[in-house]
């Protein structure tokens, strides 16, 4: 009885190094040693609407990269990995269509081109101009400039998010 308590013991214990490892790797920054600072111009919202999305995205990003990163910020565009963008797409649509041809539903997306350009790299995989984007719904009861700055919010932590995974995580 005592053996098998002590093999349950030590094959949990090894499951739990093995599932740790695991999270690591899958969470983990991947960037060559060289790669020490980093640099986001300004992105400018080629949309009509929501006048402070480029800057509040801007800054958002900047805070990711120092808040999930060691690298340290450069203000012009000579880090060693540098993003740069625009905002390209900003639309709200009814969504859910009942019987009587009323939304139940809005959808606010918002579309991102992000360039990112790792300096250090000699392989082109490495860096990207991708477009990204996310979505919010809300409820057609809800006045829209009241959750605004929420959706907003919320859209735009999910866009950096991908774009932190593509540009530097290895998954």
């Amino acid at each position: 009885m005592k053996k098998i308590a002590l093999l349950l013991l030590v094959a949990s214990a090894l499951a739990g190094c093995k599932l740790e490892k695991i999270s690591y790797d899958f969470k983990g920054v991947t960037l060559d040693a060289s790669v020490k600072t980093f640099s986001v111009d300004f992105f400018s919202n080629k949309t009509p609407f929501a006048p402070n999305l480029g800057s509040d995205f801007t800054e958002a990003l900047k805070a990711y990269l120092r808040s999930r990163t060691s690298l340290h910020e450069v203000t012009d565009n000579n880090g060693d990995i540098r993003f740069s963008g625009q905002i390209t797409g900003f639309s709200q649509r009814p969504m859910e269509i009942q019987r009587d041809e009323v939304a139940a539903h809005n959808r606010l997306t918002v579309t991102i081109q992000v360039k990112f350009v790792n300096t250090k790299s000699d392989k082109e995989s490495d860096s990207f101009d991708t477009s990204f984007s996310h979505y919010e719904d809300f409820s057609v009861d809800q006045d829209y400039s009241s959750v605004e700055t929420e959706l907003l919010k919320k859209i735009t932590d999910k866009i950096i998010e991908d774009v932190f995974n593509k540009a530097l995580v290895n998954w």
